[in-house]
């Protein structure tokens, strides 16, 4: 049978294909390049120059027509988040019905001796801070939003008005300030429609009207085709943490991370209800939408083998949330950045992923790996139930291993790595020499979970000052 993981190169072979690649990337950059090398990433203190408040990305991050994820909007379908998806209910449905159970079991089995082991990553301490994050996901989210705030009418002023180009500036200026990493925007068509849930998590149905406002019932969501806006937002998540997973240690600043944009949602949709307009938002976790699909068509990332997104300032390192709005924006293109074009020849996430749960195909296919997945886009489609057993057996309900290894999760912490980017954008015959160099350097590998109690970290674990990329 053939073996398709990856070949490793030997020290010989990579150092002879390290002068030969570099030497290689130098001509060809030479070349390419309308100016003299990718620059760091940094906070930009002057005004954005693109009208809609847009940051500046690298010259090699192309905006495009069509996405690099193919769709067929001919074949995809609504449908249910409760029942196809494995995070709830689907898991016994498309495992087993005895299999949550089993796991549930299992899991609470080895957290106990891990705990009584003191073992590192999974100890009382580690265990602690886990559980301290697990609290900040009990507060509420809503539809509708808070509904706290002053609008318009209690003001006795009329509702803001600008033009779309205004009004994205303006709201990515206010989202900024309440967390997001970065903000795009798409509008709604009849075909991008599919991608919101037939029925919630919590099994609600989302229905779209042609009434005014928004509104819930004990059976339903209502959605007004007038909110014809998808707001993405990105929430950093903590690399230099998530190198321990799938440990305790590891898997709080995933919490964490819901936590914060719990708030960013809440703070966003009383921002839009001060101005006059509806913010409609995940009543739980994983509500409302098909995120990666919005996140791809606004041009936040590109698709990767993980079958997540994966964004060219930070790679998968985020949770990628979305708020449906009334309130005309300026919309954003989906980008081409050479990412899932690099993903065919790198397969880390495949071969690091203890479950065997991603594929090693070097295309992405039409063919859905399970009753999990919903045809109608090419992907490298994961066995999620396969994923999902491992998650709940670890005792952490968590991995994130295939977010750890991928050589996009790194921080440029050294020019090299703008350099990397930029040759993965336009150079794919080099990809698999990228993904070498990558191995060669020891990226990716997980680190000691002990260890993160002493490293001096900034505020969440991560650093802002790469949130604007200049080109």
């Amino acid at each position: 049978m053939e073996d398709k993981t990856k070949r490793k190169l030997s020290r010989r072979e990579f150092l002879r294909l390290a002068g030969l690649g570099l030497g290689t990337a130098a001509v060809a950059t030479t070349a390419a390049a309308p100016q003299s090398a990718p620059a760091a990433r940094k906070m930009s203190k002057a005004e954005f120059s693109d009208p809609a408040g847009r940051p500046k990305r690298p010259w090699w991050v192309k905006t495009v027509d069509e996405p690099t994820t193919e769709i067929d909007y001919n074949v995809y379908e609504r449908f249910s988040e409760q029942t196809v998806t494995v995070r709830g209910p689907g898991l016994g449905i498309h495992g087993g019905a005895d299999l949550p159970g089993q796991l549930a079991e299992s899991g609470a089995k080895l957290k106990a001796e891990r705990l009584a082991n003191g073992t590192p990553g999974y100890s009382h301490k580690d265990q602690a801070i886990y559980n301290a994050q697990m609290w900040d996901l009990r507060g509420e989210t809503y539809f509708l939003g808070p509904q706290k705030a002053d609008t318009p009418e209690t003001l006795g002023v009329p509702k803001w008005t600008g033009t779309p180009e205004e009004a994205a500036k303006m709201l990515r200026a206010a989202m900024r300030h309440f967390g997001a990493a970065t903000v795009t925007i798409h509008k709604l068509t009849d075909d991008t429609r599919k991608f919101i849930y037939s029925h919630d998590p919590d099994g609600k149905e989302l229905i779209f009207t042609d009434e005014e406002q928004a509104y819930e019932d004990e059976n339903a969501r209502y959605i007004p085709k007038k909110c014809e806006w998808v707001v993405c937002y990105a929430m950093q998540m903590s690399a230099e943490t998530l190198r321990r997973s799938p440990t305790h240690t590891a898997c709080q600043t995933t919490l964490a991370t819901y936590g914060r944009s719990r708030r960013t949602q809440g703070v966003t949709q009383e921002f839009l209800r001060g101005l006059g307009y509806q913010a409609l938002g995940e009543a739980s976790i994983n509500a409302l939408a098909v995120t990666p699909a919005y996140a791809v068509l606004s041009g936040m990332g590109e698709m990767g083998r993980m079958n997540r997104v994966i964004t060219p300032e930070y790679g998968p390192m985020v949770r990628i949330f979305k708020i449906i709005t009334d309130l005309p924006l300026a919309e954003d293109k989906p980008i081409d950045a050479g990412i899932m074009e690099f993903c065919k020849s790198c397969k880390k996430c495949a071969e690091a992923c203890p479950s065997g749960a991603l594929s090693f195909e070097d295309e992405p296919t039409w063919q859905i790996a399970g009753g999990w997945n919903v045809p109608g886009h090419k992907a490298w489609f994961e066995d999620a139930v396969k994923c999902m057993t491992y998650w709940n057996g670890t005792s952490t309900n968590n991995c994130t291993i295939c977010f750890a290894v991928c050589p996009f999760s790194k921080e440029d912490k050294a020019w090299i790595h703008d350099w990397v980017r930029f040759g993965i954008a336009t150079m794919p015959a080099l990809d698999g020499f990228y993904r070498s160099m990558d191995d060669a350097f020891g990226y990716g590998v997980q680190a000691d979970p002990e260890e993160w109690w002493n490293l001096d970290l900034p505020e969440y674990g991560f650093s802002t000052d790469a949130s604007v990329l200049e080109g």
